[in-house]
């Protein structure tokens, strides 16, 4: 130990530093009192290289401390012997770096004791504690922890830590155990982004390396770090290797959640790490793959397409700087194969991706097969479906629906038996409006006895509302959207046979509703109603009838309706392949039918619908939506009177728009060959050439813009469109 003349001149060297408010002077004379001159010497050690932040400190984590580490020497082989310069510094301090300062030795140690009890050596001491301390209190690596720098209790308490909180508990059982231990680390990496820490242990010859809850049974110096390590750039605050000292050297350790502190000392360790990998080191390709982004990490097994080279990436608990390293290869495109949760998808890394940085990838968004995206996209819509069915088939066999808004109550028959891909379903809006509820609540039990069907469920929905625009609401989109999901999921409906028709106000709604919703149904009927402000031209891709008394004059509805008649058939005229439809005028009869309009229902049936149409007439109506078919808007910028015209021919997407500025489309293989590149002419402009990859981020837009089971695209790509 030192001796009492020096123990003499380091109170006096440390006495300038004890304020009024220090613990300092009590601690000296505790630890003079309670350990004679080793205690004195140990506490005027600590006490001379103390930071600031330890003045007011409680003695006690301070006398704890110097009690473990001298009983420490007195008990374990390889202590006897050490140097004081060892001992002092890196056995005896009761704190690492800048961790909180709290009692927490002795608990260590009452765990550390039996692990290295059959030890004879530091080396075998310090493998031991790495390979058994961890596994025996449950702590792990995970970045859900307290703080970066834990102290050892926190980290015990919490099952949780950082590389660095890990390292931190690794030093102070080392210590515990008179094996001298300091924090080892780099504040940014050379070669990537991110920092990290590990342990080195004093083997009595020289300082050894060893990652903290990282054993290797080969020994030490060894571990996943030592290529990027030995790219280290000695002396440079960030690049360098430090490792950790209680007394003062001259130089700081970098702490990386606080650059701006400079209390903890540090000794430049790289020289050593640069020669514990090869001289010529180059940089590498990290990679490290995550669920989703704001997700967890993913452990796979990664391929480096064309090669045989493979690695790993790492979920918790293995340290978030653990990453899969390829070679930084050259010429790109570069594909990368990853296999996980018994599935492999692939990553195509370009010019963007580049060494010196860790490249994240996400899982949700690596590219998918055709046949692995049809069973994605079959899974998600079963999980969709599942979180949902419980609820959906309450309102369901309570006859009421409610998506937010009001509730709609509705009367249901049902005919036939259900064919393989299931019921389809009729929805038939009643008429009225602008009346007393009981006159449109006859009205709505009249509409479900108004036709029958060879096969189907049959639904009579109440409108919400008794205004006059019974059916024109905005609600109403969102309460039939409800009510076509819900019988899907509950009641097995084929969502491609879903029929929408109605008389008098219910004719209104058709006329309203079925152009800015025509991707939901099969077909449409209407009877007896007045268009008001609607607009054809989305019903492109959906069958339309009309059917119309010829004296049916009030409002011009007979009038209007042949208006309609020409305005659908010039559409036809000038796009052949669509806007099909019927239009039916009874020169004899009046608003009233007597039932004539009935013939609508086997003509709609006859239609199934086409959720993957090559061509695509998005008009916005009275109510704006996000989604049509397989396009997509921005709901916030969306607005009535926009129009989008795509096509597709081939491999090839036009897209035409002169009051949209950004479109998304939604991709499938049964509208194009998805492992072929696509090109994308937007207003005149080619705007894309390429593959676009399948994805289960795809997959999971999908399904939030329409969880629709035959509309799930498995492909997205946004376009920016200029004005022509």
């Amino acid at each position: 130990m030192l001796t009492s003349r020096l123990t003499a001149v380091l109170l006096l060297l440390v006495a300038p530093l004890a304020s009024a408010q220090s613990t300092w002077p009590e601690i000296q004379r505790l630890a003079a009192e309670r350990h004679g001159e080793p205690g004195a010497q140990a506490a005027a050690f600590l006490s001379e290289h103390r930071p600031e932040r330890d003045d007011a400190i409680d003695p006690e984590v301070v006398l704890e401390s110097i009690a473990v580490a001298l009983r420490a020497r007195e008990t374990y082989p390889w202590a006897t012997d050490l140097s004081d310069d060892l001992f002092l510094n890196d056995v005896l301090p009761y704190a690492t770096l800048d961790e909180p300062r709290v009692l927490a030795r002795k608990r260590v140690h009452d765990l550390a004791a039996d692990i290295v009890k059959d030890a004879t050596t530091a080396e075998e001491a310090a493998q031991a504690l790495n390979r058994e301390l961890f596994k025996l209190t449950g702590v792990r690596y995970s970045t859900q922890r307290l703080r970066a720098n834990q102290n050892s209790a926190e980290t015990l308490d919490t099952g949780l830590a950082s590389c660095t909180g890990l390292s931190i508990l690794l030093v102070d059982a080392c210590r515990s155990v008179g094996i001298p231990a300091r924090v080892a680390g780099i504040a940014s990496w050379t070669d990537r982004n991110g920092n990290h820490t590990w342990v080195e242990i004093h083997d009595g010859e020289r300082w050894r390396f060893t990652g903290a809850a990282e054993y290797d049974k080969n020994g030490l110096d060894r571990g996943w770090f030592t290529g990027p390590a030995s790219l280290a750039i000695e002396g440079h605050d960030l690049h360098a290797i430090w490792a950790s000292s209680w007394r003062t050297t001259g130089h700081r350790f970098p702490l990386a959640w606080n650059m701006a502190d400079r209390s903890v000392p540090g000794v430049d360790a790289t020289p050593r790490y640069a020669r514990t990998a090869s001289a010529d080191a180059e940089p590498v390709l990290a990679l490290r793959l995550w669920t989703s982004r704001g997700g967890t990490r993913l452990a796979s097994i990664a391929t480096l397409l064309g090669t045989d080279q493979t690695a790993e990436t790492f979920t918790d608990p293995i340290d978030i700087n653990r990453v899969a390293e390829f070679p930084a290869t050259d010429p790109r495109p570069l594909s990368v194969a990853f296999t996980a949760v018994g599935e492999t998808r692939t990553a195509t890394l370009d010019e963007s991706h580049q060494p010196g940085r860790v490249i994240e990838l996400y899982w949700d968004e690596l590219a998918l097969s055709e046949s692995a995206a049809t069973e994605a996209a079959a899974r998600l819509w079963s999980k969709h479906a599942d979180s949902i069915r419980a609820e959906r088939t309450e309102q369901l066999e309570a006859l009421v629906i409610n998506a937010g808004g009001p509730d709609m109550k509705f009367l249901k028959r049902e005919f036939g038996e259900a064919p393989e891909s299931g019921h389809s379903l009729w929805i038939s809006m009643h008429g009225g409006g602008g009346a007393p509820p009981e006159v449109n609540d006859q009205q709505w039990r009249n509409q479900i006895r108004l036709y029958t069907l060879d096969e189907g469920i049959y639904i009579a929905p109440r409108a919400p509302s008794d205004t006059w625009n019974l059916w024109h609401r905005a609600e109403i989109d969102a309460l039939f959207d409800h009510l076509i999901e819900s019988a899907v999921v509950s009641w097995g409906v084929d969502p491609n046979r879903v029929y929408l028709f109605g008389y008098s106000a219910g004719g209104d709604g058709v006329y309203q509703l079925a152009p800015r919703t025509a991707d939901r149904y099969a077909a449409a009927s209407m009877m007896a109603g007045h268009p008001n402000d609607a607009s054809p031209l989305g019903l492109r891709n959906l069958p339309f009838a009309i059917f119309m008394g010829g004296q049916d004059s009030a409002y011009n509805r007979n009038t209007v309706a042949e208006q309609w008649g020409s305005r659908l058939a010039t559409l036809r005229a000038d796009d052949p392949a669509g806007y099909p439809h019927r239009v039916t005028i009874y020169p004899e009869d009046g608003h009233w039918m007597g039932g004539k309009d009935a013939e609508g229902l086997p003509w709609m049936a006859g239609h199934t619908r086409d959720p993957w149409p090559k061509t695509i007439v998005w008009h916005q109506g009275n109510t704006v939506h996000d989604r049509f078919y397989w396009l997509a808007v921005d709901r916030d910028t969306a607005a009535k009177g926009q129009t989008i015209r795509t096509t597709v021919e081939g491999q090839t997407i036009t897209i035409d728009s002169e009051d949209v500025s950004k479109v998304e489309l939604l991709l499938s293989d049964q509208l194009l060959d998805l492992d072929q590149p696509v090109t994308i002419i937007a207003n005149g402009e080619t705007v894309h050439e390429g593959v676009i990859p399948r994805t289960e981020q795809a997959i999971q837009r999908s399904l939030e813009l329409r969880p629709d089971p035959a509309m799930i695209a498995t492909a997205t790509i946004t376009i920016e469109l200029r004005s022509n």
